[in-house]
């Protein structure tokens, strides 16, 4: 785990049933350039307390945001929530292909936020390189 001055962890949910990290997934599954620019904006979201303006975070509903990573032509995109004990929370990665971004998606985060305010199961952050 990566701890700055701002006292702000950030952490992957982790899914109770399969015990799946889907944002670990994700960025593993993107290019050695794509990660490091991930990895720094999500150390530039740690080191705003999770709250960030247009154009790299946007509220999408609820308490969920979104971290807006563009690379070249791929819009990389990281649902995530802060919680009051200075948590970020990484809830889902896509890669966005739409002008407006899919309910599915937003689904996916609605459920991984609710599945993580009943198990409250984390993975602690760490830059993948």
């Amino acid at each position: 785990m990566i701890y700055n001055s701002s006292g702000y962890k950030v952490y992957y949910y982790q899914s109770s049933n399969l015990k799946r990290v889907p944002v670990s997934e994700y960025i593993q599954k993107v290019s050695g350039k794509e990660k490091v620019k991930i990895a720094a904006y999500i150390n530039f979201l740690r080191g705003n307390k999770g709250y960030i303006n247009e154009p790299y975070s946007r509220y999408i509903c609820s308490e969920i945001r979104e971290l807006r990573v563009g690379f070249s032509h791929n819009k990389h995109r990281i649902f995530y929530t802060v919680s009051g004990r200075r948590k970020i929370i990484l809830l889902y990665a896509f890669l966005k292909k739409t002008q407006k971004t899919p309910k599915k998606e937003i689904n996916h985060a609605l459920n991984n936020l609710q599945d993580y305010k009943l198990n409250k199961n984390l993975v602690e952050y760490e830059a993948e390189t």
